[in-house]
């Protein structure tokens, strides 16, 4: 498969971070496998989470191939550079093509990236996740990586401006030991069990996390740790109310 557009794009990417100053953490890469397919699982925090979590595989010297909405694809810009670096459209009335063509590309030995939360997680907590990705991995007979990311929220996020330029901003990404799930396993355990991995490696990346928000800046901090995010509950009704506006909108033609 071609490389020509993935490498620059990394390059780029590293140089803006060293630029702005982001340090970006990263902890458990040894957990990646060298060759192979693999399914890496990651949260969802802001938009940029693609960005830093495909650092994850970096050291291994991989690339992940991530599912992303056909809207992004779509775009003028955004469209040319996910396809150069293989990325996968998302089209959510015709998954099965999406499911095929990820399948395809973990059965040709590549990592692909899922986030299992589908959208952006409002509390800054592991939302609830669907079987799909433990489905994939079992499919494809790869393992399954879960993955945290923490820090982005900062740079641009749902219902926030963004602050692209923002400056030492400390980026987490943690990855946990790889789950090995077989036909014949219990899908919806082995899903809890993903979930319950990816929220204890947020909430280590959330403790540990060496900035605290300001006065005024509480909103990137999860309620459990006294910030101003939405609670699970919150953010949950949030999402509702988002949908059915969206659905509002697709009935009256607007």
């Amino acid at each position: 498969m071609s490389e020509i557009v993935y490498p620059p794009v990394i390059k780029t990417a590293l140089g803006v971070f060293k630029a702005l100053n982001i340090r970006v953490r990263l902890e458990g890469t040894d957990q990646i496998p060298r060759t192979g397919g693999a399914v890496l699982v990651s949260n969802h925090v802001s938009y940029l989470d693609f960005i830093f979590a495909g650092l994850a595989a970096y050291p291994a010297g991989r690339l992940v191939r991530f599912m992303a909405k056909k809207e992004i694809f779509d775009s003028r810009v955004g469209g040319p550079l996910m396809r150069g670096m293989h990325h996968i459209p998302v089209d959510r009335e015709a998954g099965a093509s999406s499911y095929a063509a990820a399948l395809k590309a973990l059965k040709s030995g590549e990592i692909v990236g899922v986030f299992a939360e589908a959208t952006i997680s409002r509390s800054f907590t592991v939302k609830d996740i669907k079987s799909g990705a433990v489905r994939m991995a079992v499919a494809g007979k790869v393992p399954l990586i879960p993955v945290a990311v923490w820090g982005p929220q900062r740079m641009w996020t749902k219902g926030r401006k963004r602050r692209l330029l923002q400056r030492n901003v400390p980026v987490a990404v943690l990855v946990g030991e790889p789950l090995y799930p077989k036909r014949g396993d219990d899908y919806d355990q082995v899903t809890r069990d993903l979930r319950a991995a990816m929220s204890a490696l947020l909430e280590k990346a959330q403790r540990e996390y060496p900035d605290v928000p300001r006065p005024g800046e509480t909103w990137w901090q999860p309620a459990y740790l006294g910030g101003s995010a939405p609670t699970p509950g919150e953010a949950e009704k949030l999402d509702l109310q988002e949908a059915e506006a969206r659905k509002a909108a697709r009935g009256s033609g607007a």
